[in-house]
Order: C-alpha cells, then structure tokens, then sequence
C-alpha cells in the first residue's frame, strides 16, 4: 500500500490509501499519522477509493488513527469506500466510528466550521 498526501488545507490534510491496508502495511499508516499528528494536524480525511482491500490489522490501524485524532483534539473522515470495504466496516460497526463520505470533497467540505 502506498500512503500519500494529496492536498494540505492549514491543519487538513487528504491522504489517499492506494492497494490494500494488512499487516505490512498497517505500521506505516501508524507511523505516518505520528508524524502528521507533531506536526500539527488535526483534521484528515483518508480517500479509500484506490483502496482494494483491509485486514483486521488494517482496520485496527484505522481504530488507533481514529483513537489517536481523538486524543489530540483532531478528526479524522473517510471517503471514497467501496465493494466489500463497506460492507467489512459496516458488519465491524466501524461505519458508526467514522464518518463516511462519498467522495474527498465532500469529506473535505465536512470539516468547514459551521455558521450559526
């Protein structure tokens, strides 16, 4: 799997996840959300549409993205999922953890500050 910024909006930043989320490559989405997360970002949206499939140590790894987010004040959004990535989020009930979206940008639009 590859794991790579796409567009960088102040402390929002799109990630696009390309081939599969497993064991392999779990760590390197931990690692690079560490690193995202000292850098100050505190919102991010993961574009799924390239992804082709997850594991339970990929979905783990999205549970501790999401955890860690959390902890630091941050969001993150998923969009773009499709097949049997959707349906292995809904059966895990992670679909009522993360926000999902259809496309980035409308997860994008998402994180805009609501005017009252």
């Amino acid at each position: 799997m590859e794991l790579y910024a796409i567009e960088v909006f102040g402390d929002l930043i799109i990630l696009r996840a390309d081939g599969g989320l497993n064991s392999q490559t779990s760590t390197q989405l931990s690692d690079q959300v560490a690193t995202l997360v000292a850098g100050g970002v505190r919102s991010i949206v993961v574009d799924c549409s390239k992804l082709e499939i997850i594991s339970s140590l990929g979905l783990s790894s999205l549970l501790m993205l999401h955890t860690r987010m959390k902890r630091v004040g941050g969001e993150v959004k998923l969009c773009g999922l499709k097949g049997t990535i959707v349906q292995v989020l809904q059966i895990t009930k992670l679909d009522r953890v993360f926000e999902l979206y259809d496309d980035v940008e409308a997860a994008r639009l998402a994180f805009r500050p609501t005017t009252q």
